[in-house]
């Protein structure tokens, strides 16, 4: 089933992460196992050669949610209320999606199968693409054309999301200095 056992022990690694962040209470501590559990999916994309796709991974999930999440902390509480009512609903809700989620992929063809639908129709026109558009890296010629506006999009959510991270951290150095200087009057 899983030919690499680096795939076995990164998905061993997320489900350790994912369960760890079920279980503890301390809000400082989910965060980072939540920038951990971004690495290592990003590590899951680049061990299946989408490079692009674990970039943005690691940029957004680990680089920006991580410090918006700590910024945020800042204003709130460290430790998470317990819950006085077991949760029963949203869990059915992520169980019955989950399970739907699992069931929609069941008829998918295996990674890397050469007769997969896509190696078959849209992986050959890919390859040939230097005759249609001169660039002689398949990687790069299908990002800057083919794919050019999910790159430009991709490149303009990081943007928004490290601006807002520099707003929010500005905003959060602002506030500090006020009460700082608040303090010294007193």
């Amino acid at each position: 089933m899983i030919e690499h056992p680096v795939y076995l022990l990164l998905l061993t690694l997320l489900a350790v992460t994912a369960l760890a962040m079920v279980r503890l209470r301390n809000t400082l501590a989910v965060i980072m196992l939540s920038g951990i559990y971004s690495l290592l999916v990003a590590g899951l994309f680049v061990m299946m050669d989408a490079v692009d796709v674990a970039f943005t991974e690691a940029a957004v999930g680990a680089g920006i949610s991580t410090v918006l999440m700590v910024a945020t902390l800042a204003l709130t509480t460290r430790e998470s209320r317990i819950p006085t009512h077991r949760p029963l609903l949203p869990l059915a809700v992520v169980m019955l999606t989950g399970g739907a989620l699992i069931w929609g992929t069941l008829d998918m063809p295996h990674y890397g199968d050469p007769e997969a639908p896509v190696h078959q129709h849209v992986g050959i026109r890919y390859l040939n693409s230097y005759d249609e558009i001169g660039v002689p890296n398949v990687v790069t010629s299908v990002l800057a054309s083919y794919r050019g506006f999910d790159t430009l999009g991709e490149t303009a959510v990081v943007f928004t999301a490290a601006v807002g991270v520099l707003i929010i951290l500005r905003g959060w150095q602002r506030r500090r200095r006020r009460r700082q200087a608040v303090r010294e009057r007193t």
